[in-house]
């Protein structure tokens, strides 16, 4: 994702600048999605593991990006509370 994009992007609820999700989350977030236990916040389970994902500031909330493209609607977040064992900062 362009440099220059990501640093106007904020989260919609809370305005926290939005980070890359780093290899460590993107892989616990994967493994929580691939046992079935991942729900966006539209309340429909994540299916597809992600390949790339943005993170708010405190960790809190992932947006997917879709073929790099930042879904930043609450429909589309992912709260990271619901993944056992997610890497804090």
């Amino acid at each position: 994702m362009d440099r220059k994009l990501l640093d106007l992007l904020v989260c919609p609820s809370t305005r926290q600048p939005l980070l890359p999700l780093e290899g460590r989350g993107l892989q616990a977030l994967n493994t929580a999605i691939g046992a079935g236990g991942v729900v966006r916040g539209s309340g429909d389970a994540q299916s597809q593991a992600l390949h790339e994902a943005l993170i708010t500031r405190d960790r809190k909330i992932v947006y997917i990006v879709d073929d790099g493209i930042p879904l930043l609607d609450s429909e589309n977040a992912i709260g990271t509370a619901q993944v056992d064992g997610f890497p804090g900062a």
